[in-house]
């Protein structure tokens, strides 16, 4: 088979001496697509899109294809150069639109945390690479609005001379805009990128102002991206009912019954992970998420209309979704709201998640709009037997990973230096020879010394740093497997830790051991449980800027709502078979950080004798050790040891059969009671 590729020509007549309708412009395409999804783990699978039969010399063409198309996407026009001829250019296009200003998300029209390249708009603004942020650009100035969780990376990443730098929840957006939009002035948004709420916010906002919040026909910000990616292609598959553990039609029998009670023809699905849930389907859209980018509409009597790009559907799709499901291209979306307006449904739609253009075209054909929340997201948060099973699996596989990670890491710095980068690298590694392994559910957070008071610190060539004695190394990871979804988060002493860092360390250990060992009553909410894990270093006069605890989705996405541990109030309950993470810390900026994370599983505790409510507690889900290095042991009192120890003899039992002598041998040692 020839590897060198003999042009559109010689595929075309391949292609229909293969029966297929496909023909080289549209394979270009297709695999333009296919390059601005996230690189698929696993043997190529993109081939399959096209359902022909595919013999020696049309797969030798269509591969020398894939490399030909490659080659040309990396020789492109790379566009107006990063830098402050980006904002310049914004700002043009603006003016030539009659617009004083526009608000630039981090976001695309599905409202997830995880975005295809072609959405990456504010970072190729701004360049802030955080996945919760969001830009103002008017005439004279502009600015950046982001979390607590990146405010030191947005002081690393945003150029200061040209965006000024707020943490939204001192300085919110809709302040700023207040405070300097013109009177007068006309500020744009895209309406695919915001959600209704924010929409009335930014509305009010420009009111405050003497201005308009206006919506734009399409994003100016696209006009100037002049190597803008394409959407992202990547196949939609089944998901066996072996991990998903309810067949579809059962879910959606049980939703569709509340939905008829409460009297509602339909609900617009506009996250993925909830079509990905009600459907059992997966697709590859973003990175760390098996998500596709579809949208969808539920209906009352249980069928679902799909709208999915043609070209992303798997052979076999159909016959997995049956004829509940109907399948129809992108372009059909509007037009099925608008028959929803026409014929006076009461269609739900969740103003928290949904873009406003979806709200704005079923208002102006007449549909009875409902506020509520997305149906699946409840349902799918409380994870079934065949759910919670895979998940226990998946982390028993992932912490012998890990296990040898840290066994390795102990040895190799003992004999020459390493980066955390090659750290990274080397624990992908291990979690890759792991049975059912799919990749990483977020970007390895492997961070020495100062780098690890950046919360989502994120290793590049410029801030690669040697992991070296005396200081402490941060690693947050995780994985997605078929069967579930890992995250765990240890902080490591390189050599010897200080009084201060062991003082520090054991304040958010006490923390994470109170919230892991807690009974609480059915109908408590994770904002109840938060202060648990901050007492000891409020006692201190310490706190961390991050949530304790988010929820995780069962092979979906590593940040799963609506369960949470936070400060910020929520009135969702903890409901037995919820997955959450249990992850306070400490962060000294330019010095250190710390944090202790496991993932644990919201289970029924019998009742004890008199008791007056139905109890609930936590399962540990994560196998790791815990550095008993860093741990001061005068902190700590007798119960505290008691579940430390525990909580290693555990650790040991499980993950001794699945290890090497030498890498079993060291976790011996590292799990070994406290003194």
């Amino acid at each position: 088979m020839s590897d060198i590729y003999k042009g559109d020509a010689a595929l075309d007549r391949l292609l229909e001496r293969a029966n297929s309708s496909w023909n080289a412009a549209a394979l270009t395409d297709l695999v333009r697509g296919v390059l601005a999804a996230p690189k698929p783990i696993g043997p190529e699978v993109w081939t399959g899109l096209l359902d022909v039969s595919i013999g020696p010399d049309l797969e030798s063409q269509l591969r020398a294809f894939h490399h030909e198309i490659t080659k040309r996407s990396q020789t492109n026009d790379a566009g107006v150069p990063c830098g402050p001829a980006r904002l310049l250019a914004l700002r043009a296009q603006l003016k030539e639109r009659g617009s004083n200003g526009f608000i630039v998300p981090r976001g695309d029209e599905y409202q997830g945390e995880y975005v295809p390249k072609r959405a990456e708009r504010l970072a190729w603004l701004t360049g802030f690479t955080g996945s919760a942020g969001l830009a103002v650009v008017l005439e004279n100035k502009a600015a950046v609005f982001v979390d607590g969780r990146y405010i030191l990376q947005a002081q690393e990443e945003v150029d200061g001379k040209h965006f000024d730098r707020f943490l939204m929840a001192e300085h919110p957006a809709s302040g700023w805009i207040a405070a300097n939009l013109s009177k007068g002035g006309r500020l744009g948004y895209d309406p695919w990128l915001l959600t209704p709420n924010q929409v009335e916010r930014y509305e009010a906002a420009c009111a405050k102002a003497g201005g308009v919040l206006v919506a734009t026909r399409d994003n100016p910000l696209d006009a100037v991206w002049k190597d803008q990616p394409p959407p992202p292609l990547a196949p939609v598959t089944a998901h066996d009912l072996a991990f998903a553990g309810e067949a579809s039609v059962d879910k959606r029998r049980r939703l569709a019954r509340t939905l008829s009670e409460d009297g509602i023809d339909a609900v617009v699905l506009s996250a993925p992970d909830s079509v990905a849930w009600l459907l059992n389907v997966r697709g590859g859209d973003v990175p760390y998420a098996p998500l596709p980018h579809v949208f969808a509409v539920f209906n009352s009597d249980g069928t679902v209309d799909l709208f999915v790009d043609p070209r992303k559907v798997f052979p076999g799709l159909g016959d997995h979704l049956t004829e509940d499901v109907r399948l129809s291209g992108p372009d059909s979306f509007g037009p099925f709201l608008d028959r929803l307006g026409t014929g006076r449904k009461k269609v739900c739609l969740d103003r928290d998640e949904a873009p406003a253009w979806i709200l704005d075209r079923l208002e102006k054909a007449g549909a009875r709009l409902v506020k509520g929340t997305d149906p699946c997201t409840l349902a799918k948060a409380a994870k079934n037997p065949v759910e919670l099973d895979g998940m226990r699996a998946a982390h028993r596989r992932d912490g012998a990973a890990l296990v040898r990670f840290l066994s390795w890491l102990d040895r190799r710095l003992k004999a020459s230096p390493l980066t955390e980068s090659e750290a990274a690298d080397r624990l992908e590694a291990f979690r890759s020879e792991n049975d059912h392994f799919r990749g990483l559910s977020f970007s390895t957070i492997s961070a020495a010394g100062p780098n690890g008071a950046i919360v989502h610190y994120r290793v590049s060539p410029r801030t690669d740093r040697r992991i070296e004695p005396g200081s402490l190394y941060l690693l947050d990871s995780g994985a997605q497997y078929l069967d579930g979804t890992t995250d765990v988060t240890r902080t490591i002493a390189i050599g010897r830790p200080t009084d201060e860092t062991r003082q520090r360390f054991t304040l958010v250990l006490k923390g994470h051991i109170a919230v892991a060992s807690v009974l609480f009553p059915k109908g408590t909410t994770g904002s109840q449980l938060d202060p648990l894990a901050r007492k000891a270093l409020w006692e201190h006069g310490l706190d961390y800027e991050h949530g304790t605890g988010h929820g995780v989705g069962s092979y979906l996405s590593v940040h799963e709502g609506p369960q949470r541990i936070s400060k910020k109030p929520s009135t969702v309950a903890l409901e037995p078979g919820m997955i959450i993470s249990n992850e306070p810390g400490y962060y000294k900026s330019g010095a250190y950080g710390i944090r202790i994370e496991n993932l644990v599983a919201v289970f029924a505790v019998p009742p004890p004798e008199g008791a007056e409510k139905e109890m609930l507690g936590f399962e540990t889900l994560t196998l790791a050790p815990i550095d008993r290095a860093m741990i001061n042991l005068s902190l700590l009192n007798n119960r505290e040891r008691a579940w430390m120890d525990a909580y290693h003899a555990r650790v040991r039992e499980v993950l001794h059969p699945l290890l090497d002598r030498d890498t079993a041998l060291w976790l011996k040692a590292a799990t070994r009671p406290l003194a």
